[in-house]
């Protein structure tokens, strides 16, 4: 039988409703080496203050709601286990950079609008196969390699909240968001980066990044944001060197044709 052990827990607590402004609350959980934080909060919930407001789902690290500051380190409530954070008080805040819906819950419909933007799906220009399709689009397997490493994103946020980029331009549009651009427009089923470029090729877009990496060192699913933006600012100077190439290309064809038709 594993041993139990008393943690003492800081919570934040806030209801902008009602609060004019947040406060903590210590709460005392016995706990054993199996307990994760949110085996934690929600025992607290459950006997000690049912009014304590939590988001979790899966309890399985898949859903990615359960994300929160646990002791100033953006992580999975769920997929952290109390007593290998070596410490006997246990700091549980909101995670950053987002607005707090109540407690620990925080609002991400700023990240969502903004998932929509870069339509982050399959483009296709033949638009009648994808509305009456013969067969399916093939990938080989190199092909899916290009991109599989940043396929895994449950948008749990916590990449979002640990950079810096976005706590000071809330229009940034997030490495969450950035990576979502790049899994899409990397996979070679996809025709719809020209159709993206106005979004992530801006002034908010991928150049706003610094190459902090904050992002990458938080993400639960070992996903690096960083790396995908890096790629995609490569992919869209790509496709704008192509872009000038082929305007030039066209300029000294029209030119050879009017000196043609002159002489």
């Amino acid at each position: 039988m594993s041993e139990l052990r008393k943690v003492q827990f800081k919570v934040f607590r806030f209801n902008p409703s009602i609060d004019t402004s947040p406060k903590w609350k210590i709460y005392e959980v016995e706990v054993d080496r199996g307990s994760t934080v949110l085996d934690a909060l929600l025992k607290i919930k459950e006997e000690q203050d049912p009014s304590l407001a939590v988001r979790y789902s899966c309890r399985q690290a898949i859903c990615g709601s359960c994300g929160m500051m646990i002791n100033g380190k953006q992580r999975l409530a769920c997929f952290t286990r109390v007593l290998e954070l070596n410490t006997r008080v246990v700091v549980v805040e909101p995670l950053n950079n987002y607005p707090i819906v109540r407690d620990l819950i925080t609002d991400f419909s700023d990240l969502f609008n903004k998932e929509k933007m870069v339509k982050p799906y399959i483009i296709r220009d033949d638009t009648l196969e994808m509305l009456n399709p013969t067969g399916m689009y093939l990938q080989k397997p190199e092909e899916l390699l290009e991109y599989l490493q940043f396929a895994d994103c449950i948008e749990c946020g916590l990449c979002s909240s640990a950079c810096p980029t976005y706590s000071t331009d809330s229009l940034f549009l997030t490495p969450m968001i950035l990576n979502k651009a790049f899994r899409f427009s990397a996979d070679s089923r996809d025709m719809g980066l020209h159709h993206r470029l106005p979004i992530i090729d801006s002034e908010h877009g991928c150049w706003r990044c610094h190459f902090a990496v904050a992002c990458s060192s938080v993400c639960p699913k070992g996903i690096d944001p960083a790396k995908s933006i890096q790629l995609l600012k490569r992919m869209i100077a790509s496709a704008s060197i192509f872009k000038l190439v082929k305007k030039k290309e066209t300029q000294l064809v029209s030119r050879h044709h009017a000196v043609e038709s002159v002489v």
